[in-house]
């Protein structure tokens, strides 16, 4: 089953944190991207309609139920959601700032992935254009050496169960969702990167790197849980 197939139906009730959102928006709003906005693997839609306040949005996500509940926002009218995959962005014109949030760049696969990944976003920036994006810290990879669990029941009755897990150099998400009479799962796979290895990355990918920090700028990149970069198109 595709990922977000099911948890797509559930992720705002799962995760949601609007005080998490504004931070993330607030970052972004930092380093004055510009009006036209494009957001890579938009999920929800948390921060897109925030983003929409001020700049011309276009979002695009692989799930088509991530879209779905980021239309059915408030915020939501006056942005362009297109279904697509991160990866492969040439149906798209140039753009003042490209975003990637919530650890979705962690979908990537290997440095190859990587590398492939940042020369896609340089190509479809304007220049002296903006690329944000977050990731997992190496920190993450201890902190799930045990795993962990959470579960609960969403309002119409469906039970969850979500167990984190990291192992050589990934961290596994599996989710079961207990209906009535069936059960769905579905498994996450993200690569956690070396920061090192992310800024030699965007360099050779015609990008100068504006700032990396943990956790919005407030925790050492020894300490933290995800890894904040900004960096220009050159």
């Amino acid at each position: 089953m595709a990922i977000y197939e099911t948890l797509g139906r559930y992720y705002d009730a799962l995760v949601k944190d609007e005080e998490a959102s504004q931070s993330w928006v607030d970052w972004i709003e930092s380093f004055n991207p510009g009006s036209d906005f494009f957001e890579l693997a938009c999920g929800s839609g948390e921060i897109t309609e925030r983003l929409a306040a001020n700049h011309t949005v276009t979002a695009l996500d692989l799930s088509q139920n991530m879209i779905d509940a980021a239309k059915a926002k408030e915020g939501a009218r006056d942005i362009v959601f297109v279904q697509g995959d991160m990866r492969d962005l040439h149906a798209f014109g140039q753009y003042d700032a490209i975003g990637c949030f919530c650890d979705s760049f962690n979908y990537l696969d290997g440095m190859d992935e990587v590398k492939a990944f940042f020369a896609e976003v340089r190509s479809h920036l304007k220049e002296g254009g903006l690329f944000l994006f977050d990731s997992h810290s190496l920190c993450r990879l201890d902190e799930f050496e045990d795993d962990y669990t959470e579960a609960g029941t969403f309002d119409d009755g469906t039970q969850v169960q979500w167990i984190i897990s990291a192992e050589e150099g990934k961290i596994y998400q599996d989710f079961a969702f207990y209906f009535d009479e069936r059960t769905v799962e579905e498994h996450h796979v993200q690569t956690v990167f070396d920061p090192e290895q992310l800024i030699e990355a965007l360099g050779k990918a015609g990008f100068e790197l504006l700032s990396i920090s943990g956790d919005f700028g407030e925790a050492p990149l020894d300490d933290c849980e995800k890894y904040f970069i900004a960096a220009r198109a050159v």
